[in-house]
């Protein structure tokens, strides 16, 4: 979950005169170590996982804050290429067969079609199916360059990914940037989700993203979940798509299983 940072021109130094990204072409060893949590995306109609998003960690189970704090302009774009490939990687050593969803770092994206290549060589390499991988933005107040956004996700679906909008709802640019570009999912942002069930407003909003959605044919997918009474709500009000502790937490290195109760 990151927030959107300026573009930065083609001119800056981590980009050669084709365009491609220069710090994404490196063999040298990666100076941060890091390694991934996956948690379970269910669809509750089903009582079913549907996917799984890939969460970084740190080598020992640390915190994502703990990793993205050491994030810059000088190894940004490294970092933005080995996350995914490492969560790619991960998820066919764990024999995942449902989808997997993958935070994307906008800002160390000049050229798609030239930054997504590791990503396609890892799904073959590895053998997980393209179509399979879901690339996630985060919808943040700090969109400065929507155009070069929505071109970016555009790029990833023509080459068979599916897209989606996280924590919508956190920041100032989702209607807009939904208004340009509809991604299959929506996730609603968790702070909306935090007591919807007994919360008038939010059950406004949640209602209202959901009916603009299901008129853009865009699935929602409510991320936070933690009671039972959050859940029961969400999904009279159409969500079948969810993801929170209530579920499962995230698995260091693993893939959660739902405990029974969590559908009762």
């Amino acid at each position: 979950m990151i927030s959107i940072l300026p573009i930065k021109s083609n001119s800056d130094n981590n980009v050669d005169v084709s365009g491609a990204c220069v710090g994404c072409q490196s063999n040298e060893p990666f100076e941060i170590e890091f390694e991934y949590a996956y948690q379970p995306i269910v669809n509750f109609s089903t009582r079913s996982i549907v996917a799984y998003e890939a969460l970084v960690r740190g080598p020992n189970g640390e915190s994502a804050a703990s990793i993205l704090a050491q994030i810059n302009d000088h190894n940004r774009y490294r970092f933005d290429q080995l996350c995914r490939m490492k969560a790619v990687e991960g998820a066919a050593k764990l024999g995942m067969t449902e989808f997997l969803s993958i935070n994307f770092l906008p800002n160390a994206v000049y050229r798609p079609e030239v930054c997504i290549r590791t990503t396609l060589e890892a799904a073959r390499k590895y053998n997980f199916p393209v179509e399979k991988i879901i690339f996630e933005v985060t919808e943040g107040e700090r969109v400065q360059d929507r155009p070069h956004l929505v071109h970016i996700i555009r790029e990833y679906r023509n080459f068979g990914f599916q897209t989606a909008i996280d924590d919508f709802g956190a920041g100032y640019a989702g209607l807009n940037l939904l208004s340009e570009y509809q991604p299959d999912f929506v996730k609603i942002d968790m702070d909306l989700v935090r007591g919807v069930d007994h919360h008038l407003p939010r059950q406004a909003i949640v209602e209202g993203i959901t009916s603009i959605c299901k008129k853009l044919n865009i699935k929602v997918l409510a991320e936070g979940i933690e009671t039972r009474a959050e859940r029961d709500f969400l999904f009279a009000s159409g969500i079948e798509l969810m993801q929170g502790y209530w579920f499962s937490k995230p698995v260091f290195k693993g893939l959660g299983n739902i405990d029974p109760s969590a559908w009762e």
